[in-house]
């Protein structure tokens, strides 16, 4: 499952799930390039980590609700890398948990900016230099909210419905051009962000008290999803598109 000569670019690959599958990609043997918003140590870290395994690594801040942030990192890691292969989009935020009724619009908004607007603005900015490569692959994150949409997450449930929508459609569009566009529903990660909303949506104080009713014993790790994207860019896979994966242990 060799992605050795590609270049891969993560949103929020410096940490969290984001790590999980930049390593991933790393590992199998794909340079990449890493695009965070916040956390520069952390992304310097997963970068020196990914460079330890004998493959390329480089580091781009970008807010990706700012479309000319968004292009110039682009652009930054077209330079260095000198094509971009496969994209992640990964990065995203938690909403607040609270009920429709309750909930500011301007949550609504910057939710939505991020995980949908943002996830649009890369992928336009890198489609034109992956139709140039012999094969591309767009990854989109989603999670088990998209299908399950319980209460107190309406932000969140919305922006990840969103993204899947933009995938679909996407992976229609762009199989004309030999990409293939797939999403992975991801569960409960064991993350800062995962952490987060379980403590706002189920009322625990350490993620741990989870294990007993998870499936296998734990909840999800950020290998699993980055295990997952990185079969899902290998010749293994290359007649999988426009589907949708659950990573979550069936929960």
């Amino acid at each position: 499952m060799s992605l050795k000569g590609r270049v891969a670019m993560v949103t929020g690959g410096g940490r969290g799930i984001g790590k999980g599958i930049s390593l991933a990609l790393a590992e199998a043997g794909a340079d990449v390039a890493i695009i965070y918003r916040r956390g520069e140590d952390e992304a310097r870290q997963t970068a020196k980590e990914i460079d330890a395994l004998g493959v390329r690594a480089a580091i781009y801040a970008a807010d990706l609700t700012d479309y000319e942030a968004v292009k110039k990192a682009v652009d930054e890691a077209v330079g260095t890398f000198g094509k971009i292969d496969i994209l992640v989009n990964n990065a995203g935020i938690a909403s607040r948990g609270r009920s429709v009724l309750d909930t500011e619009v301007a949550e609504v908004r910057r939710v939505m900016e991020t995980h949908t607007i943002g996830a649009f603005s890369i992928t336009q900015a890198v489609l034109p230099v992956m139709r140039q490569q012999p094969r591309g692959d767009i990854i989109f994150i989603s999670s088990v909210a998209a299908e399950i949409l319980n209460p107190y997450g309406a932000p969140y449930n919305m922006a990840k419905a969103a993204l899947e929508a933009l995938a679909m459609t996407l992976a229609k569009e762009e199989r004309p051009n030999n990409i293939r566009v797939n999403v992975i529903r991801s569960g409960l990660v064991e993350t800062e962000m995962g952490v987060r909303l379980a403590k706002a949506t189920m009322g625990i104080k350490d993620i741990q008290e989870l294990y007993p009713v998870s499936p296998f014993g734990r909840v999800g790790l950020p290998s699993d999803a980055g295990k997952t994207v990185a079969f899902l860019c290998s010749k293994d896979a290359e007649y999988i598109t426009c589907a949708t994966i659950r990573v979550s242990g069936g929960m």
